[in-house]
């Protein structure tokens, strides 16, 4: 899949014109249809006026090729990180509201739990076993102040989750970095968990943060893997059609004036 015509059709090609003459005669064609500039994007040329122009320094970074498709899956990553910290943020209100009327909640719960238990038998569930039942009972004995902790260990472990989420959007590099240590974190806990009970929502789960660990650490070569630092801002810089474009343009340039040299009297 070419994400970075796909992304062009989302969004629209990403055109400049560069200042520079001879960078802009790279990115610029004159046809019978009229001007047509490269995309930064896709690499194709497109007629018409450019999205954009000014000094070739101040050109957006437009990711493309291996790139776009990373920035792309950090997204997805992030929304899913997102949903997660709502998920807790939602969770950890709720424990508020239930020990600001605990009582009141406590009595409805063991109305509706003979109804719950009824239905059971009907699809031959035995709720005594159920973690969650068991869970909610539990939750009615806690202290007022066991139940604010526990909120507000839910409430820090959606910022953890959100603050991933800011990062992977952003596709920053500290992102990427507290990605991987929040999630390698929590890896252990989630391993216990599955030991207990093998769930599709658990294994599915681990599967995304394990191999969300293993991408970040070895494609963004963080920690030093995969060549560091030093490989992480070369593609970067390598990747971007107008550092190629203007890399070719000063070579060419240089060519020129070698030429013009070699043909001077001595």
């Amino acid at each position: 899949m070419d994400f970075s015509l796909w992304t062009c059709a989302a969004r629209g090609h990403e055109t400049y014109a560069p200042t520079e003459p001879e960078l802009a005669a790279r990115l610029h064609v004159t046809t019978p249809a009229g001007e047509s500039w490269r995309c930064l994007r896709c690499g194709d040329f497109i007629p018409g006026e450019p999205r954009r122009s000014g000094p070739a320094d101040d050109a957006p970074e437009v990711p493309r090729g291996h790139l776009l498709r990373d920035r792309i899956i950090m997204r997805l990553l992030a929304v899913e990180r997102i949903i997660r910290g709502i998920v807790f943020i939602l969770l950890g209100a709720g424990v508020l509201k239930l020990r600001g009327s605990r009582e009141h909640w406590k009595t409805n719960w063991d109305k509706d739990l003979p109804l719950i238990r009824q239905l059971a038998d009907q699809i031959g569930f035995n709720p005594d076993h159920s973690k969650i039942i068991r869970g909610i009972d539990k939750a009615f004995t806690l202290s007022p102040h066991v139940l604010v902790w526990i909120a507000v260990g839910l409430f820090a472990y959606a910022a953890i989750e959100l603050i991933e989420a800011v990062g992977l959007w952003l596709v920053k590099r500290w992102g990427e970095y507290f990605a991987v240590i929040a999630t390698s974190i929590f890896l252990p806990l989630e391993i216990y968990e599955l030991t207990e009970k093998v769930t599709v929502l658990r294994a599915g789960a681990l599967l995304i943060n394990v191999a969300a660990v293993i991408w970040l650490l070895w494609s963004k070569s963080l920690f030093g893997l995969n060549g560091g630092a030093a490989k992480y801002h070369a593609e970067h810089h390598s990747e971007s059609l107008m550092t190629v474009e203007r890399a070719a343009a000063e070579a060419q340039a240089q060519q020129r004036t070698a030429r013009i040299g070699t043909r001077r009297p001595h």
